[in-house]
């Protein structure tokens, strides 16, 4: 319908898991300590089992997130739910019960029932003092708990976190921590290894926090800006050789302050640059670093207005020499390595450890009542060492950020596809305006029929594209995870979340070959054969799964592939491969979708093949099947984007061609649309301004124009048909 617009990627909605901290404790042999002190009644409140443990490090890490595992949350064992007494424990004299309310509040805050009553107790004006509290410990389990607070509470948190001033306290901690780690250089090595340690954790949370804030809030952005926050967090990616998921987390954080931003592109400088040019340039090739450059390239993508006119062929080579680098790795094989060597790594540590615990045994152990506390340590050790997730376990750790790495490299080449979109106020003053036909026939003239062209891509990017055979790459990742590997993870509950991210890939790479087909000519995507080879690889995808209604994101996404791809065959006059039946199935089921994505594109599939077939003989039946498909949608879907595609896919059909004219009339298309006419105009007055955006009702408009042209034509049709 009009313009077909590709989504720039964003972070997914966060979806928290806890984590027993209690659990962690025992795994890495340490017990509860016994408290005298004021902290005592919170801790024999966890030991009766009253409260479980998180904080803000422990979360499942989201699509765009960086690595870090779970793991347990400092030397805090305890977590006890926010009540009034707790609440008030936050401003307790005791730093260790300060330090346990706030582990307390960062589990309370995974649970999205909780959050307006905690807004209610003024959670976050309690917190943001705290992230200033004279104790590290304080500060870091203050700062976790932010984290997930703004992590789960979406825009209207966030938003709301910003009118509470938590900007404040965060940007005043980010210029401490900075300044700390500059003057612990000076303190001696053994204090100066703890001290970093500390304050690079506290930085980590923080710069996580002020992610989270930021992609939510256009206010916090603004105050990213003012307070000069670009030097403190590049300061933080300079270490990246001694801490790289610091480095990582800032790398978050400035592609999401980066993007669309353009008083913020002022401040970068030189040594700015270089900093941001060492770090996706490093030579460290774990899969970490991959991660660290992948985005650290996405944000120079997103400051290519400010690079020099003759170096941008070299950044944007530079750019996609990375992600080719880091999407040409399997995945799934990666996956199963990994998984291998944590097997052998815990079985080796298993044996070490009987080996230890039987030559003690043989020195210490005289009777049978002191033999049996060893073996009874030992078992529950081993168990504990197979179940959980401790900092130690690296190869979770390098397959996650490969997965990511491989996951932002997809979302970047989309957006570098993506055109730069008309502001809000240049939509809506188009959209408002009285002569918003003779723009929309204005417009159709110069450019052939297309709205506004909904892709565009520079020679640069187009020659460095071809050159590392980013295609190819990119359609090798839609074919569905390794099985072995799917498998593997099934069986293990820390591994397991890693089916979702591949899966994610997949998507990913399905929408960013929708992209490269929109806009890369037929010879550089290997001609017409590859093309139909590449028909025939969705169809096999999709019709491979009985089930693949119920897979939104995936139908969605495979569904724009062969979108694109399908008006590219049409386009060029290449044979469609689909079978009407296949069609059929896949419009069926996907015009019943919750999704309006997946509506709009099985409406459009099923225009561009209905206009194909109208050229051709022998297609009245079928074309007869499509017309009444699209007016039952156009008249009944209870979205206007999909009543206007289905309407757009109507007049493709039935534009042309002597079927097309004998099944217009034989399914009374006329009457039809002229009873609905005023329906849709109506409906776009009354729903318009309040449910849809700017570019929407634009091309809305463009359709409401087209309706009323293509209903004259088709009097004119009926009637030299009927007479």
């Amino acid at each position: 319908m009009g313009k077909s617009r590709t989504k720039r990627f964003k972070r997914p909605q966060f979806s928290p898991t806890g984590d027993c901290q209690a659990e962690a404790a025992a795994a890495n042999g340490t017990e509860p300590e016994e408290d005298d002190g004021p902290a005592a009644e919170l801790l024999e409140k966890v030991r009766r089992g009253l409260a479980g443990a998180a904080w803000g490090g422990v979360r499942e890490q989201a699509a765009r997130r960086g690595p870090e595992p779970c793991r347990a949350p400092l030397r805090v064992r305890s977590a006890v739910p926010l009540t009034t007494c707790s609440a008030l424990q936050l401003q307790h004299p005791s730093a260790e019960v300060r330090e346990c309310a706030c582990a307390g509040l960062a589990r309370l805050v995974q649970q999205r029932p909780v959050l307006p009553g905690l807004a209610r107790r003024d959670a976050v004006r309690r917190l943001g003092p705290l992230l200033l509290d004279p104790s590290l410990a304080v500060r870091e389990t203050a700062a976790g708990a932010l984290r997930n607070l703004s992590a789960c509470g979406g825009f209207e948190v966030c938003d709301d976190m910003v009118t509470k001033d938590i900007m404040t306290p965060l940007v005043a901690l980010l210029k401490e921590c900075s300044t700390g780690l500059d003057s612990n250089e000076m303190s001696p090595q053994k204090k100066k290894d703890q001290n970093r340690n500390s304050i690079e954790n506290i930085a980590n949370e923080a710069i996580n926090v002020l992610w989270n804030i930021c992609e939510c809030s256009s206010r916090a952005v603004s105050i990213f800006n003012k307070e000069g926050c670009l030097e403190i967090v590049l300061k933080y990616l300079s270490r990246f050789s001694t801490n790289v998921d610091l480095a990582i987390s800032v790398a978050y954080c400035l592609q999401t302050v980066t993007e669309d931003n353009p008083e913020l592109l002022k401040s970068f400088s030189t040594p700015a640059l270089h900093v941001l040019e060492s770090a996706m340039l490093s030579p460290v090739n774990s899969m970490e670093y991959f991660l660290l450059k992948t985005l650290v390239a996405g944000t120079i993508w997103n400051l290519k207005d400010i690079i020099p006119s003759k170096s941008q062929a070299e950044v944007i080579n530079a750019i996609l020499k990375i992600l080719s680098e880091v999407l040409e790795m399997d995945a799934g094989e990666t996956v199963i390595q990994m998984k291998e060597a944590e097997t052998q790594r815990i079985k080796t540590a298993a044996e070490t450890e009987d080996t230890l615990q039987n030559a003690n045994g043989d020195d210490l152990v005289e009777d049978d009542e002191m033999e049996e506390i060893p073996h009874r340590r030992k078992v529950r050790r081993k168990t504990f060492i197979s179940d959980l997730l401790p900092p130690t376990d690296k190869e979770l750790r390098e397959a996650v950020a490969l997965l990511a790495a491989q996951q932002t490299a997809l979302e970047t080449i989309v957006n570098m596809c993506c055109s730069e979109d008309p502001t809000d106020d240049e939509w809506e003053e188009l959209s408002s305006s009285d002569e918003s036909d003779a723009f929309m026939e204005s417009s159709l003239g110069d450019c052939g029929g297309q709205l506004l062209s909904p892709l565009c891509l520079s020679h640069e990017v187009h020659t460095a594209l071809t050159h590392h055979l980013l295609p190819k790459k990119i359609f090798d990742k839609t074919a569905f995870p390794n099985s072995i590997a799917v498998d593997v993870c099934s069986r293990n509950p820390t591994w397991k979340p890693l089916i979702r991210k591949m899966n994610t890939i997949q998507c990913r790479a399905l929408v960013c070959l929708q992209s490269l087909v929109s806009l890369l000519d037929v010879d550089h995507l290997g001609g017409p054969a590859a093309l139909q080879t590449l028909a025939q690889h969705l169809s096999q995808l999709l019709f491979s799964q009985p089930d693949f209604a119920k897979h939104v994101d995936f139908l969605e996404a495979i569904s724009s592939a062969l979108r694109a791809l399908l008006q590219t065959m049409a386009s060029k006059n290449i044979p469609q491969c689909m079978t009407p039946d296949q069609l059929m199935t896949l419009c069926t089921a996907g015009v019943h979708s919750s999704n309006v994505g997946v509506r709009v594109n099985v409406v459009s599939i099923l225009g561009i093949t209905g206009s194909v077939l109208a050229k051709e003989d022998g297609t009245l039946d079928t074309l007869k099947t499509i017309g009444y498909f699209l007016l039952e949608v156009a008249t009944k879907d209870p979205c206007l984007v999909v009543a206007g595609e289905a309407l757009d896919a109507l007049f493709d059909v039935f534009a042309d061609g002597k079927e097309a004219e004998m099944a217009s009339v034989q399914i009374k298309l006329l009457s039809t649309l002229k009873e609905f006419q005023p329906v849709f105009k109506m409906k776009m007055r009354k729903e318009g301004r309040t449910k849809y955006s700017p570019d929407q009702l634009c091309v809305l408009d463009n359709v409401k124009m087209n309706l009323r042209r293509f209903v004259a034509y088709q009097e004119i049709v009926e009637k030299r048909l009927t007479t």
